[in-house]
């Protein structure tokens, strides 16, 4: 199976509202940026990247959880990150059983993520195929 065919089957396997829910993530995260790229990583972990991995989503007993690579470094003005929040760069999003996902703010957060993997490839991009400066004529 590949990637999508696995976090597919996942879903189906879980049920309950974990199944519904991590569906909706799934959802969102997929219509946020149409070049995401599904990834099945760490033995049964769905995980979705662009120009890096953007965040792992997996279900646990009494949550689905929704943990964000590079969460630290992202502006979260909707505050939808309600774990990690003490660590150096994940963070994470909690979602409990009646939970509602915002899909327009993990749409906005998802869109970060990918827009801070984007400038830090460009960051590392050997200086021949960085844009070069244009000086100024005086």
């Amino acid at each position: 199976m590949n990637p999508s065919e696995r976090i597919d089957h996942l879903i189906a396997r879980l049920k309950d509202w974990r199944g519904k829910t991590l569906a909706a993530v799934r959802k969102t995260i997929l219509e946020a940026d149409r070049e995401i790229v599904e990834e099945w990583k760490w033995m049964g972990s769905p995980v979705w990247s662009r120009d890096g991995m953007i965040a792992v989503g997996n279900a646990h007993k009494d949550k689905v959880k929704l943990t964000f690579a590079h969460g630290a470094i992202l502006a979260d003005p909707d505050k939808l990150f309600n774990a990690g929040l003490g660590g150096n760069a994940w963070r994470a999003i909690d979602f409990f059983e009646g939970d509602k996902v915002d899909e327009r703010a993990l749409k906005s957060l998802v869109r970060a993520a990918v827009e801070y993997n984007q400038m830090k490839l460009k960051r590392k991009a050997p200086a021949a195929t960085r844009p070069k400066a244009q000086k100024s004529k005086k």
